[in-house]
């Protein structure tokens, strides 16, 4: 029978369809989720009415038209027609079923004695899981839909990023879009590709400025060597007829002093071991003062050997050498700004760092 010509009533008399006791009670609610309880919609030929209603006589129709699966009166006295199919009912028993115990063990599913094998069984799906070493490859492909917000700014060739996990004020990160490069190893690509890293050169140049102003944005005001530009930029833009400067190359810098070299602190460079997989550039400040600078090896990836600048490049050997660290995370951890060795003691070269950081911002 069709499945849409089943409707559950709510009206809770129902249960006078079958005996008031607390088992067929229970029986009518679970009946939702078995097919052998659900009700016939009302048609002409079979019309269920609410027992509030019924008259006499309907009442003595009930019989003809009970639900399929009700208890009759016969099987309720372990009485049989004598022309119907005899039950086997053990005679030492004359406790009547538990309909709610019958009902939980007719859903049991039973055992299969027969053996799968291997060339039936269904097949799983092999699909590779996504390695987050790979993370970076959506915003190769599809920077123009600017994953998570962190898309800077791209061309064809190269796109620029904000670190997910910054270990400094200003963390970007460069990547370049050509699929033959994009899984090459930095070393050992960079030192054996001198047109490449030419171009990587003027490109980091860029984004390093870009870096630089963003630092200059956060901290000019502290800074005290960056007094005069803040003061030129004021007067700059007070005037009656104030200059745009779409970026800091425009002519319209000139009429400002240089300030503080914030270039000075930015860093670029890449890792001898990357932890990821498509090549990528670090531009960043050097302060190290981040909610995500949370470890030892964070900090010596950034300010130990482990760290290759790209004024560096090329590398002897193709970068070979510098393959072979050793046991990098076991090295002592020195203050980026005054050297101070802090040996494995992380919790405080934070501290010192925040100390610093506080220092340098107002240089």
């Amino acid at each position: 029978m069709d499945p849409k010509s089943y409707i559950i009533y709510p009206c809770p008399c129902l249960t006078h369809f079958f005996d008031n006791s607390l088992s067929s009670l229970m029986l009518l609610r679970l009946g939702i989720k078995s097919s052998n309880h659900l009700f016939r919609a009302p048609t002409a030929s079979n019309l269920y009415r609410n027992p509030c209603n019924m008259s006499t006589s309907d009442t003595n129709k009930r019989e003809s038209v009970m639900p399929e699966g009700s208890t009759t009166n016969d099987e309720s006295t372990n009485k049989t027609s004598p022309n119907g199919p005899q039950r086997n009912v053990d005679p030492s028993s004359s406790k009547r079923p538990n309909a709610f115990t019958e009902l939980m063990s007719a859903w049991k599913k039973p055992k299969s004695n027969t053996a799968i094998a291997a060339e039936d069984a269904p097949s799983r799906s092999k699909s590779r899981p996504f390695d987050y070493k790979d993370g970076l490859g959506i915003y190769i492909q599809h920077p123009e839909k600017n994953p998570e917000g962190r898309v800077v700014e791209y061309d064809d060739d190269w796109v620029v990023i904000n670190d997910k996990f910054p270990k400094a004020s200003v963390h970007l990160l460069l990547l370049p879009r050509d699929p033959s490069i994009a899984k090459q190893h930095p070393l050992t690509y960079l030192s054996t590709h001198p047109e490449f890293l030419s171009k990587l050169r003027t490109r980091a140049a860029q984004v390093a400025r870009l870096a630089a102003s963003e630092l200059r944005r956060q901290y000019g005001r502290d800074s005290a060597s960056d007094a005069p530009y803040q003061s030129a930029l004021e007067s700059l833009i007070s005037s009656p007829e104030p200059p745009t400067l779409a970026t800091p190359d425009d002519a319209s810098a000139a009429q400002l002093p240089q300030g503080r070299d914030w270039m000075a602190d930015i860093l670029v460079g890449v890792h001898t071991h990357p932890s990821m997989s498509h090549m990528h550039v670090h531009v960043l400040s050097r302060e190290a003062v981040s909610p995500w600078m949370k470890h030892k090896k964070h900090y010596l990836s950034f300010h130990s050997r482990f760290w290759v600048g790209l004024d560096e490049f090329p590398l002897n050997e193709g970068g070979q050498a510098n393959l072979k660290l050793g046991d990098w995370p076991s090295w002592d951890m020195l203050c980026w700004r005054c050297g101070e060795n802090f040996g494995n003691r992380f919790a405080k070269l934070k501290r010192h760092l925040d100390d610093e950081f506080e220092v340098w911002k107002k240089e």
